[in-house]
């Protein structure tokens, strides 16, 4: 799941090298924290937040392939 988020917010920003995935186990969850540079936080949420929308869509699916519950959030 790390990844797989690391790669989708790689393609987006100007500077990758700033990307940090972090991975945060919890209880019944996984939490994951996406850190990018002030200048590339309007590009990894979009318009209306809607590339933000469809990262937490892809992360979703790829974790309930394997039957867990995964959140995204960018900070």
């Amino acid at each position: 799941m790390k990844e797989l988020v690391e790669v989708l917010a790689r393609a987006l920003v100007d500077q990758p090298d700033k990307v940090v995935v972090d991975l945060i186990e919890r209880d019944k969850s996984t939490l994951i924290e996406l850190k990018v540079a002030p200048e590339d936080m309007g590009k990894v949420i979009g318009k209306q937040g809607r590339i933000a929308k469809a990262i937490r869509t892809v992360v979703k699916v790829s974790a309930a392939r394997q039957k867990k519950k995964v959140i995204v959030e960018i900070i």
